[in-house]
């Protein structure tokens, strides 16, 4: 017989940070940088712990050369080459290999490409090994195999949303699970499924399950503004992946597209049907697509996108009193709201927002070549 929970779930338009008293005097003094020790790989990391999500339109080279810069992931799509990733290390990327990730499947053609490319890039430090439903066996086996061939590698992998899968993935060799079934903008699990949970819950109940054996979570999917991203912070997240907050820059792959004076670019789920004919051939009979495909506003520079959900999270630390983002989890106290914002001038509304220098440029360039 079915069993039904009862118990509310939550997601992050269901709540806001209480306010705290602090004795910070300025954003300028808040840190967003953490220090991790990884459980299995032995390895120590410091940086900005926002991760680029390891889709082929964000998770790119050119993604990770500046994103570098302020010390954040980025989480490599799995379909360059080893030859691209060769080059690539022995150029923009020789200094950068701290901050990427290499992404996999886990299918042996994948293992043997994550192999090849590992030995001409051995210094590359972390893994991360992506499928939609991590609570298959097979992919608990592919965790246990990687941690045994490559056991001074981090080790992200995911993406699970409870406890027990979350304590079995630290079990079997990861050192960050990725948390999120269906959050995400351009992922349309939860519609073609009926399967999914509520981020803000999912990372509050597996950042408990992880911390208590050593291991670390990156909350991946959900947020749609800075404001989420402390959200998922403060909700215990070690790490917050991006993909949708990060499509449409200049470094992100594809083409921009004018129409009526605007410039646009796509993004698009991994399990679109966009992504499986470019990468697949085409959605297999078997199955059926579960991704979409937007076309989303051109945003310039992808520096300013994040310079500005740095800025979010030192200010939402001042709020609460946290001199440090590790603090943030330990200050926050969230409170259920019926509303979040007061909607009389909406994103449909007429909003005057003045435009990034390099994206204005950029603009007005196309525009007198038309």
């Amino acid at each position: 017989m079915p069993v039904v929970e009862t118990e509310m779930k939550l997601d992050f338009k269901d709540v806001l940070i209480r306010p705290k008293r602090s004795s910070l005097a300025s954003r300028s003094q808040v840190s967003v940088e953490r220090t991790f020790s990884f459980k299995h790989s032995k390895r120590t990391w410091t940086g900005s712990p926002l991760v680029v999500a390891n889709m082929d339109t964000t998770g790119t080279f050119e993604v990770a050369e500046v994103l570098a810069s302020r010390k954040c992931i980025t989480a490599v799509h799995k379909h360059y080459t080893v030859e691209q990733w060769k080059a690539w290390a022995s150029g923009n990327g020789k200094d950068i290999l701290d901050y990427v990730a290499v992404s996999t499947g886990i299918l042996g053609k994948d293992m043997d490409k994550l192999a090849e490319i590992l030995n001409v890039v051995p210094g590359v430090g972390m893994i991360c090994i992506d499928v939609a439903n991590g609570y298959a066996e097979t992919f608990v086996e592919c965790i246990r195999d990687v941690r045994k061939r490559w056991p001074d590698k981090t080790l992200m992998a995911g993406n699970v949303v409870t406890k027990e899968m979350t304590e079995e993935l630290i079990f079997s060799g990861a050192d960050i699970v990725k948390v999120g079934i269906g959050p995400g903008s351009v992922c349309t699990t939860r519609k073609q499924t009926g399967v999914g949970y509520p981020q803000l819950s999912a990372v509050m109940e597996c950042a408990d399950a992880a911390h208590g054996l050593g291991g670390r979570i990156v909350s991946d999917g959900g947020c749609t503004c800075p404001g989420d991203v402390c959200k998922a912070f403060g909700g215990g997240a070690d790490f917050v992946m991006l993909g949708g907050m990060l499509a449409g820059h200049d470094e992100c792959s594809g083409d921009l597209i004018k129409e009526n004076g605007k410039l646009f670019k796509l993004f698009y789920g991994m399990s679109s049907d966009t992504a499986m004919k470019k990468h697949a051939g085409g959605v297999a009979d078997y199955r059926s697509s579960e991704g979409k495909t937007v076309r989303i506003a051109y945003r310039g520079p992808i520096d300013e996108t994040i310079r500005d959900l740095q800025g979010g999270l030192r200010s939402a630390c001042t709020y609460v009193g946290a001199g440090e983002l590790r603090e943030l989890s330990k200050r926050t106290t969230f409170i259920r709201v019926t509303q979040q914002l007061n909607p009389v001038f909406s994103e449909a509304a007429s909003v005057i927002r003045e435009e990034p220098p390099a994206k204005r440029a950029k603009a007005e360039k196309e525009a007198g070549g038309a």
